[in-house]
This record gives structure tokens, C-alpha cells and sequence, in this order.
């Protein structure tokens, strides 16, 4: 079953405004069943509404649009489906009761403009907006259907879970889509597809097919199936194909679908009765940010210490400061000596450093931008590893928070549960 989205709007094209939507519907509507095949992005014109909504539902069994439904003339979605569909504006009783009320509980005077927003195509089934005054409207032309919604994030996302969704699995019946995705750490994408070549070439027996998703850092191997089978034959499948995957590469594995190394670390640290503090120079607070991003961190992170210059590490991690004056601060024994003067004045069972040259300045033929070292602290000892990323601040300061997460992760592996 095949679905296309379309996203209306001049500041999409010229980056005024990222286009989420399309990110956020494409999601929904996979794990409901249907299969987005493309997706567009128009401007603001009668002409390019046409073209593309004609094409769309020649194509495709759903067309999604977002946009162009506000009250202001260069909203002019409603006045193109209507000369697309041959009909006219009428006024919608109960849209315009709703859009009254609206605006009395705000205090606020209703303009004729705002009136207008309970003016839809006739034919066509409205969708009410709960947390706005542009409709949504339904279309449906010989088993076709195309829907349009307001293009504010909230509203849309409410109309698409409250009703769009749930009418379009009622209307069309679909095949399972299922999708697995494993996720990898520290394996750059050419070499994971050596390693898994043959594992790789199984799959189609099995009707599934596979897709490497790269990001820095992080591969994720994202397993699909779309067949006739039911969704539990499918994930049976799935299960086994995952199983001799994790024999081939368990090691770079670190976790499934939704799951994050920040997330999974977490989870290890709970269920063992740990604790994690940090202790950040090149990172600057990213590796607290993405730990914090958990929800439910607060169980196991005490916090961290950002400690950008000398003077900080030497005060209030300890760290030698004739080292610091004689090396440096990128090297193996700063690394250490900020992981466990974090770890013993916040009293954590694990601490994390990061210490280096995120750049775009400061590198030297020793130590070249890029080169980090990322201390770990905990109940077995200490230990540094020494990272040479690349030129990109923002990559190295990812890439490090991340590899520092997944250092601990393999760490606390070794402590039984």
C-alpha cells in the first residue's frame, strides 16, 4: 500500500523552517502499515498544487499534504483543492461553532478571515482540528485518498493519531510492514558490510531486506520486511537472522530500534545498583547533555564537572598540575587522573573524561585536531583509550561523547548483574 506526502510552503524551499512533518509522518504511517515512496516539497502555487496533487494520486493509494490552510492570502490549499475537485466553499456548521468558541475562551475577537476557516470544500469530510482552526479534509476518488492538514506540527500530528490514521486502516487494507534495527558503535559502514557480506546475502531467502543507515559513529542496520506472512511469522524470522548477526558482530552491537548508548548504558547501571559521574574538557557538557536526555537519568548519573582550563582540572579534579604545565592536557595520564578525581569526589562507581582538540584550531603534528583521550573509572581499575576523529568540531565532540558511552558500556559488561 503506497503513500506519498507532500509539503507546501515557500520557507521549507529557502530553509526559513525544517520540514519535520514529512520526517514525522513517514514514521507513522511505516508502522501502520503503509509504504511512503516519495515525498515533495512545493511552493506556495496554484499551479505546482495542481501538478503535484494530480501526479500524487496517480501513483499512489495515500497522498498526505501539509500546509497552506491558514487565514492569510497566501494560503491557498483549500481554493486549489476545490478547482482540483471540481466543487466549491460552503461553510461548515459545526467548524464554525468550534472556531467561535475557539476564540471567546481566548478573549479574543473572531476576524472574517477567521470565519473563513470554517469554509471547506463541499464533498469532502472534514476533520476537526482540536487544537487550531484549520480543518483537515478528506478526499477520496475511485479508492484513492488524499487528505490535507494544517501544517503546524501540533495540530497535524494530533489529526494524524486522532483520526487520519485510524480511518486510513479502516479504509485500505494493508500488508504488515515489520522492521528491526540493530545498532552498532565504533565500525565504519564499509567495513560492517565486509564482515556481514554473506549474512547479508541470506536475507533474501527470508524476504527481508536490508539498509545501512550510517550517522558519525553509529551504523545502524535496519532489517525490513513487506510480504503476505503475518507480523509474528515475520518478527520469527527476524528474531533468527538477528541471532546470527549478533554471533558475526555482537561485540559492536549495542543495542535495538529506539534504544541510544546513553539509554542502554543507563539501563546496565541500574540494574547492577551503579552510579555514573563525568568529567568534560573538549566536550564541553554534550556527554552530561546526551546522558541527561534519558529519561529517569537521575537514578543513576550524579552530574559532572565541565573543566575547560588547567586552573579547573587541577583544582577540582586534582589533575597534576606540573603535568598539565609539562604535557599538556591531551594525553593518557590526564585522561586518567580527571576520570578518577571525578570519580572520588563525587562518589560515583563510574566516571567518564574527555580530554583533546575538537577544533577547527589548536592541533599540533602530536596531537592533530581530532585526537581525543577518553578516560573510564570504576570498581576494576582505570583505563584511557586514545580516538583520532577528524577536523569537524561538532563530529569530535559527538563522536567522543558517544565513544565515551560506549567504553563504559563495554565496561560495565565485565561487572555481573
Amino acid at each position: 500500500m503506497q503513500a506519498e506526502i507532500i509539503s507546501i510552503g515557500d520557507e521549507l524551499l529557502i530553509g526559513q523552517t525544517i520540514n519535520t512533518n514529512a520526517a514525522w509522518m513517514g514514521e507513522r504511517l511505516n508502522q501502520s502499515g503503509f509504504r511512503v515512496h516519495r515525498c515533495s516539497v512545493i511552493p506556495d502555487q496554484r499551479e505546482e498544487i495542481l501538478s503535484a496533487m494530480d501526479e500524487a494520486l496517480r501513483r499512489s493509494d495515500l497522498v498526505l499534504i501539509t500546509g497552506g490552510l491558514g487565514p492569510t492570502k497566501d494560503d491557498i490549499t483549500k481554493k486549489t483543492l476545490c478547482e482540483y475537485f471540481d466543487t466549491d466553499l460552503v461553510e461548515d456548521e459545526p467548524s464554525l461553532a468550534r472556531i467561535t468558541a475557539f476564540f471567546e475562551s481566548r478573549g479574543l475577537k473572531m476576524l472574517d478571515v477567521n470565519r473563513g476557516q470554517a469554509e471547506v470544500p463541499r464533498g469532502c469530510t472534514v476533520i476537526p482540528n482540536m487544537r487550531g482552526t484549520a480543518n483537515g479534509m478528506w478526499f477520496d476518488r475511485n479508492g484513492r485518498v488524499l487528505v490535507s492538514m494544517p501544517g503546524v506540527p501540533f495540530e497535524m500530528k494530533a489529526m494524524m493519531e486522532e483520526s487520519v490514521l485510524p480511518r486510513a486502516m479502516a479504509f485500505f487494507d494493508r500488508p504488515p510492514i515489520v522492521h528491526r534495527t540493530v545498532l552498532t558503535h565504533g565500525v565504519g559502514e564499509s567495513f560492517l558490510a565486509d564482515m556481514i557480506s554473506s549474512w547479508e546475502d541470506s536475507l533474501a531467502a527470508e524476504q527481508i531486506h536490508l539498509a545501512y543507515l550510517p550517522s558519525p559513529g553509529l551504523v545502524k542496520l535496519r532489517m525490513s520486511s513487506y510480504c503476505d506472512d503475518s507480523k509474528e511469522v515475520v518478527l520469527e524470522r527476524m528474531k533468527r537472522k538477528e541471532q546470527e548477526l549478533h554471533k558475526i558482530i555482537g561485540e559492536v552491537v549495542f543495542g535495538y530500534d529506539d534504544d541510544t548508548l546513553a539509554s542502554v548504558a543507563g539501563k546496565m547501571l541500574i540494574s547492577r545498583d551503579l552510579t555514573l559521574c563525568v568529567a568534560e574538557s573538549c566536550t564541553g557538557g554534550f556527554l552530561s547533555h546526551l546522558i541527561t536526555s534519558v529519561p529517569g537519568s537521575s537514578e543513576f548519573f550524579a552530574g559532572g564537572v565541565i573543566a575547560y582550563t588547567y586552573s579547573i582540572k587541577d583544582h577540582q579534579l586534582g589533575v597534576s598540575g606540573e603535568l598539565l604545565e609539562t604535557e599538556g592536557a591531551v594525553n593518557e595520564a590526564t585522561a586518567l587522573q580527571m576520570a578518577e578525581g571525578a570519580r572520588q569526589r563525587l562518589q560515583t562507581s563510574y566516571a567518564i573524561s574527555t580530554t583533546g582538540i575538537a577544533g577547527p584550531g589548536g592541533g599540533t603534528d602530536e596531537n592533530p585536531v581530532g585526537t581525543i583521550w577518553i578516560g573510564i573509572a570504576g570498581p576494576k581499575g582505570s583505563f584511557a583509550k586514545k580516538f583520532k576523529f577528524g577536523k569537524s568540531r561538532e563530529r569530535n565532540i559527538l563522536m567522543a561523547s558517544q565513544s565515551g558511552l560506549d567504553l563504559l558500556r563495554k565496561e560495565i559488561l565485565t561487572i555481573p548483574v
